[in-house]
């Protein structure tokens, strides 16, 4: 048994002790779940106050007050305020636009002309907060009027979790990722694997410990040398059956450079690098850097492509009181420039409580939280997003 010198447990007594502890822990998550969301609940999204309608639509709240006035927008509550759903958002999108004297404004789909972009958010080390990234920036795009689809690269499928597809009971063989880039007669297309989600313009590709299959089959392929495309286009190639459907593609990576993260690498339009802003933590990011441009360096002899509209770093987790954080921020600006933006993301409880139950800031209700607290991260949320967004946006020419 485990009471003696680690160093002297057979093998078989480790695996048959890892695969129970692994049971478990998956039956106590589920339970979890059911607890927080019974067999009959689904997701929802909360409704939004005025301000935060004004804000995703991107008009003043009086003018979304004078709207109302016209008989437009939800009916007020039994107190007498109006709060706004998702559906709302849309329904006075459009009444703007279709009253609009210019091309539509508030309804950002692409117009012609306008590619496709596909954001890669990656890091090789954990605790950097790409996954937070990666939900908060998909659903803010999908609440500000843009089509998401968000894609769930990593393995340990957290962000599939977060928009309520538990990776161990919600998502089969051949759902993930894997099931459109796999290798053989088996490959699915990839509109049969997108997912909706309770967020009207936020879709999902859900990820499970199937993905590391790619990882696995790659290398067999290119020993066998079979005909089949790169491993680096693939990825690129399924998006490209999908592109007219979708403004904005957001992947979350794996916390690895493998075949995986690049062929997420060569589908990528931009690359946005999460980093925390600890010295560990920047040194780790320096061997990340290294190696992804060795690696690039090979793709890009056999053909792959690495031309990218932007690239930027992230500071996430940043408690704007801690001397060292700061220190390290400046060093990193003092290297990269403009490269960091301007914004960081900030340390919260209010994140991580969120977290517990699977929900972003955006879904989670005020009313949980020390309002001061609640407030601070979701400003900062919104100001990492917007500064994103107006990225894309310059990367299409709009003002």
């Amino acid at each position: 048994m485990l009471d003696q010198n680690p160093a002297d447990v057979p093998a078989t007594t480790l695996r048959s002790l890892i695969a129970s502890d692994a049971e478990d822990l998956a039956r106590q998550l589920q339970a979890h779940q059911s607890r927080i969301f019974p067999p009959t609940a689904q997701k929802t999204i909360r409704l939004f106050t005025p301000a935060e309608a004004a804000d995703f639509i991107g008009i003043h709240e009086g003018y979304l007050r004078q709207i109302v006035a016209e008989g437009h927008g939800p009916a007020p509550q039994p107190n007498g305020r109006r709060l706004y759903s998702v559906n709302d958002l849309e329904e006075l999108r459009r009444l703007l636009d279709a009253n609009g004297k210019s091309a539509a404004k508030y309804v950002r789909h692409r117009r012609d002309g306008e590619k496709l972009q596909i954001i890669s958010i990656m890091n090789f080390k954990g605790g950097s907060a790409k996954t937070t990234t990666s939900a908060h920036l998909a659903q803010y795009l999908a609440l500000r009027g843009y089509r998401v689809l968000a894609i769930d690269l990593d393995p340990q499928a957290s962000l599939s979790a977060m928009f309520g597809h538990q990776p161990e009971l919600d998502v089969d063989q051949n759902e993930t990722l894997y099931g459109a880039i796999r290798y053989g007669s088996d490959r699915r297309h990839i509109t049969e694997i997108v997912r909706a989600t309770y967020t009207p313009n936020l879709h999902i590709i859900p990820g499970n410990l199937e993905l590391m299959e790619f990882e696995h089959e790659t290398p067999k392929v290119l020993a066998d040398k079979r005909p089949d495309t790169m491993f680096f286009s693939r990825i690129g190639e399924c998006l490209a059956d999908i592109e007219s459907a979708y403004d904005v593609v957001i992947l979350d990576c794996p916390p690895q450079l493998g075949f995986l993260s690049l062929s997420a690498l060569c589908a990528a339009t931009a690359i946005l690098i999460t980093v925390h802003p600890q010295m560990l933590d920047v040194m780790s990011m320096s061997q990340f850097l290294h190696m992804t441009s060795d690696l690039l360096a090979v793709v890009e002899n056999a053909g792959g492509k690495t031309d990218y509209d932007w690239m930027r770093y992230l500071v996430t987790r940043f408690e704007p009181n801690d001397g060292p954080q700061n220190q390290m921020a400046g060093f990193m600006r003092s290297i990269f420039g403009n490269r960091v933006l301007e914004n960081e993301m900030l340390k919260s409880t209010a994140i991580s409580d969120a977290g517990l139950t699977k929900q972003t800031l955006y879904e989670v209700d005020r009313s949980l939280f020390t309002r001061g607290t609640y407030d601070r991260a979701l400003e900062s949320l919104t100001l990492v997003n917007g500064e994103i967004e107006e990225l894309l946006r310059r990367t299409w020419g709009r003002k």
